[in-house]
């Protein structure tokens, strides 16, 4: 899965980042990955509408 890539390689950026701001937007991007793959999965199991109810 390309969104399970993106958040390895956001987790390996923010191992490597040394400037504080760099590492907050690091950090935020990979929240925002991670939440994605959750709703992803969430969806895949039947958990979640991917449409929205109206």
């Amino acid at each position: 899965m390309a969104i399970e890539q993106h958040i390895e390689e956001l987790r390996a950026e923010l191992r490597n980042a040394v400037d504080g701001a760099e590492r907050r937007q690091i950090q935020a991007e990979l929240e925002v990955a991670q939440a994605e793959l959750a709703i992803a999965t969430a969806e895949m199991h039947g958990l979640a509408e991917a449409e929205p109810p109206f």
